[in-house]
């Protein structure tokens, strides 16, 4: 097989975790994978080939010096970097940055550079890059959009990490259809987060004849993503992603009240996310059942593993000429996927994709 050509938009904290991880992961440890082989790809076969910020202290650095650079807090668990030899390019900043992250220390907010941005499409195709991960800003709305219609232009299929919609969206999986392109997303999930545990709970409280009356889910942290979503109206469509993930393991009939979404933006947790979890529910008789629950996880981190599993799905359906929203991934991985499938049936659709005929590989 030969190697997933990587594009990386956005050198932040959840960056650094994934190209940290292809270096930890690069000589066959499977500990703490997902999954260790997709379709023929391992975890050693994706290279970093391109990577695009618009904070000063990253453009134009080697990928290696920007990943360390602020307002980055995520831990650092390798002591080699993927990307050897990939300068960050000025990207198109648009709506990328919340006014608000002025009105903070420079060691934890944004600082826009000055530089003129470059051509992206032109880039991708230099590069040869043939996955593009998105990890913009949460309220990135017309970046977001931007970075798709690149990768349309470029002919690179894409994982969107963030809660804009556009693998969701029809117009935009029509997009990528038409160009035999195909796109996981929207918006990662943890590898073991809060929604996917509340979720699974949720669930389990309807498998067992309990009604969810009411729910919420807080999360607290201390990184740029919960910075930046101090800012209430950057937070529109990640509120719905993360409601649509919960109340898609509820009957209808439960008529469930929830609340669910960011809480607050706290310094010293750093990329430390915390959890606080309740359900409130009736059983037998009409008796009441509660459960709280705190969780506590390296935010950064816990979405790595989904990430590169959605970038080898990308690069297998690029093998296999399938094109557009991949369904079954996208349920696994995300929290706004196209279609909200069960544990189970996204498991099944996921080995339906690699059960799929090979055309060619990516890249030859």
């Amino acid at each position: 097989m030969s190697d997933i050509r990587l594009a990386i938009v956005g050198v932040g904290n959840c960056a650094s975790a994934l190209v940290q991880g292809l270096d930890y992961y690069k000589n066959g440890d499977k500990s703490g994978l997902i999954q260790n082989e997709i379709g023929g790809y391992t975890v050693g076969d994706i290279k970093v080939v391109a990577a695009f910020d618009v904070d000063e202290r990253k453009v134009g650095k080697p990928l290696g010096t920007a990943l360390k650079a602020a307002p980055n807090c995520t831990p650092w668990f390798t002591r080699d970097l993927s990307g050897e030899g990939v300068t960050v390019l000025m990207g198109n900043i648009l709506d990328g940055v919340a006014a608000h992250m002025a009105e903070y220390e420079e060691d934890v907010s944004f600082r826009p550079s000055s530089q003129e941005s470059v051509d992206v499409v032109k880039a991708l195709r230099e590069s040869k890059a043939n996955v593009l991960i998105s990890y913009l800003p949460v309220g990135s709305e017309k970046a977001a959009k931007f970075y798709a219609s690149c990768c349309l232009e470029a002919g690179v299929a894409m994982v969107n990490c963030m809660p804009v919609f556009i693998a969701s969206d029809k117009e935009w999986a029509d997009k990528f259809r038409e160009k035999k392109l195909p796109i996981v997303g929207d918006d990662i999930k943890s590898q073991l987060g809060a929604t996917i545990v509340h979720r699974t709970l949720a669930q389990l409280f309807a498998e067992r004849g309990i009604t969810v009356k009411r729910s919420y889910q807080l999360n607290t942290g201390g990184n740029t993503d919960f910075l930046n979503m101090l800012s209430q109206d950057r937070l529109k469509s990640k509120r719905i992603s993360k409601t649509e993930a919960v109340a898609s393991a509820l009957p209808a009939e439960h008529n469930s009240k929830l609340h669910i979404g960011p809480s607050d933006y706290v310094p010293w947790l750093q990329d430390n996310k915390c959890c606080f979890l309740r359900i409130e529910g009736e059983g037998f008789a009409g008796q009441p059942i509660e459960l709280e629950l705190r969780l506590s996880v390296m935010d950064s981190p816990n979405s790595a593993g989904c990430a590169m599993d959605a970038i080898r799905y990308c690069a297998a359906a690029l093998d296999r000429g399938l094109s557009g929203p991949l369904e079954a991934p996208s349920a696994f991985f995300m929290k706004r996927p196209p279609v909200q499938l069960t544990f189970k049936d996204a498991q099944d659709g996921m080995e339906e994709v690699l059960a799929k005929p090979m055309l060619s590989p990516v890249k030859g």
